[in-house]
């Protein structure tokens, strides 16, 4: 579905441009087709709204070169720093982002081929553009297969609402424009929307979607995935609800909008449990492969492009030296570590003490020992990171544990091929593939857990922690065995408990990068991360030490919100740059 006629292959240009950029397909008849052909052909009609497709971003490992979006958050640490200096995520760490140059962007050449995750804001206003065209031209036509025409125009709605949401999360407030700009637009005169009113806009195309009868929950054949559905209209209008409730976007904490993100928090985990959605029984396996319309219920949306399976070639640039790993990758932070419950619920690591987060608050109660930090905790964290010890497989024919002690097989040093913290990354990686093998786990965008999570934290702020913030919550804890939360929780020892549920739930699914700015706590979480440095004794034990493996410089409330580009203020003069750009 996602690759079309050469004829598509074409880029449509910005949609706050200029308006000297014509429309590549608005061109004088010369035997080429034109934008009015194609609205004449049912068949070129369906391939215009697919399209729009394309713009989605691959997610993933697609981060140039190779990295995820988690070594840019406290996850983890990308083992590129501090040796490539000229890495995006050196760059990032040092501060680089400003108006004229985002090191999210380096790597990307869309005219060249190359497509990596970057240029954000044209690509979202490329596809919000054509989403436009469609929208203003579907009108006009009668196709023959009515039922088509209606579920296409509601899939477009729904895609406009897409690049809306994740412009507007990396941006803030960004003009609303529902329809194709006239040839002899003033765009001089746009100006920015608030974050409320696009989150309102959003919202109104997901509901015409979630209201579209001809639209399905789930895709019903192989062909199909992919496409957009109405379980993705109720993620979308869920996701940004919360966001337009957090501190970020909600300062003065107006009761209101909590509300109306708890009602579709609400509505989205009725809606999608009423049709077939459950969690799937298996975390770890979970996403290790390729999900199918029969044994994959949680699934609400997944990148369907052969560029983003990326379970192979994680493997490479995330993976141990043991198995000839070119690159550590993203490995995981000793924060995160610190961020798992022990098995029996209770929270082992409170705090620091300290700064630099080299002397942990430890909760004694919890069972928590500091020099057997990895006994006995959260399923997820054995699902998500390797760390040292821990058993492999078989490896050559021999069983192998990860050693990640220093001097050992996989040992931390100053190395891209080597951890930097003393953990790699698990999550995705299916041990027993192995280097050269293509793993088939694409990128989940949306997915049922995130729905509990959303829901719990707007319910928990509108309300307080009712049974139902309960429910939800632990819901997700007994997917992995996890006892429930403790009862008679306030609201907030509520908010911080669903706070780390969502950060160990959906680790390195690319939501902690965006949950610490929308709460506001960007300067608590990364100034630095840290790791374990363990060494090996003659008798075979093991001494550990907390050590600092980077600082950084991008927490100011500043980077909370990314600068506009520079050459679009200096093209719409009536904008506003960000705070502090």
């Amino acid at each position: 579905m996602r690759k079309f006629l050469i004829i598509f292959l074409v880029l449509f240009h910005l949609v706050i441009a200029p308006g000297c950029k014509k429309d590549p397909l608005d061109i004088t008849p010369d035997g080429r087709i034109t934008i009015e052909d194609v609205f004449k052909d049912e068949i070129l009609i369906e391939a215009y709204a697919n399209s729009v497709y394309n713009y989605i971003r691959l997610y993933g490992s697609r981060y140039y070169p190779n990295v995820m979006l988690s070594v840019f958050s406290d996850e983890s640490h990308g083992s590129d720093d501090p040796q490539d200096s000229w890495s995006n995520v050196s760059q990032w760490y040092g501060g680089m982002l400003t108006p004229s140059y985002n090191p999210l962007d380096a790597g990307t050449n869309r005219e060249g081929g190359i497509k990596w995750n970057g240029q954000y804001y044209e690509d979202g206003w490329d596809a919000i553009r054509k989403a436009n065209i469609f929208l203003s031209r579907i009108g006009n036509v009668s196709m023959a297969d009515r039922n088509k025409q209606a579920r296409l125009t509601a899939e477009v709605r729904l895609l406009r609402a897409f690049f809306y949401l994740e412009l507007i999360k990396m941006y803030g407030g960004l003009p609303i424009v529902d329809k194709q700009f006239p040839d002899n637009f003033d765009y001089k005169e746009l100006k920015r929307n608030s974050f409320e009113e696009c989150a309102a806009f959003i919202v109104s195309d997901c509901d015409y979607a979630i209201k579209e009868p001809n639209l399905p929950y789930r895709t019903a054949i192989e062909g199909e995935r992919g496409r957009f559905t109405k379980s993705v209209a109720y993620a979308i209008k869920s996701q940004v609800l919360l966001y337009n409730a957090s501190p970020l976007w909600n300062p003065g904490n107006d009761a209101g909008k909590w509300q109306l993100a708890a009602a579709a928090g609400k509505e989205a985990k009725e809606a999608l449990v009423q049709n077939g959605f459950v969690l799937n029984a298996d975390y770890e396996k979970y996403f290790q492969g390729n999900s199918s319309n029969t044994n994959d219920r949680e699934t609400i949306f997944e990148i369907k492009n052969a560029e983003a399976t990326f379970g192979g070639i994680l493997f490479f640039i995330n993976g141990i030296p043991t198995v000839g790993a070119a690159l550590a990758g993203a490995a995981p932070s000793q924060e995160l570590v610190d961020g798992y419950d022990m098995a029996n619920g209770e929270i082992p690591i409170t705090g620091y003490n300290d700064a630099d987060h080299l002397k942990p608050v430890i909760n004694t109660a919890a069972g928590y020992d500091d020099n057997q930090p990895y006994k006995d905790r959260d399923p997820r964290f054995y699902a998500s990171i390797w760390y040292n010890q821990a058993y492999y497989g078989v490896i050559n024919g021999k069983q192998h544990y990860v050693a990640s002690y220093l001097g050992g097989e996989d040992g931390l040093a100053q190395l891209r091929q080597r951890t930097h913290n003393g953990y790699y990354l698990r999550k995705f990686n299916d041990p027993d593939l192995r280097i050269g093998n293509v793993g088939n786990a694409l990128w989940k965008k949306f997915r049922l857990a995130e729905i509990y999570l959303n829901y719990a934290e707007a319910e928990n702020e509108a309300s307080g922690a009712t049974p139902a913030v309960y429910e939800a919550v632990n819901t997700v804890r007994r997917r992995v065995h996890m006892p429930d939360l403790p009862e008679d929780l306030s609201k907030e020892a509520m908010r911080e408990r669903i706070r780390r549920e969502r950060r160990v739930e959906l680790v390195f699914e690319e939501h902690r990068f965006w949950d610490v700015r929308r709460w506001k706590i960007l300067d608590k979480t990364d100034r630095l991360t840290t790791g374990m440095a363990w060494t090996k004794q003659p008798d075979g034990s093991f001494t550990r030490q907390r050590i600092v493996v980077g600082r950084r410089v991008a927490w100011a409330d500043k980077y909370l919100i990314f600068p506009i580009p520079l050459n679009e203020l200096n093209r719409l003069p009536a904008f506003t740059q960000n705070p502090g750009w």
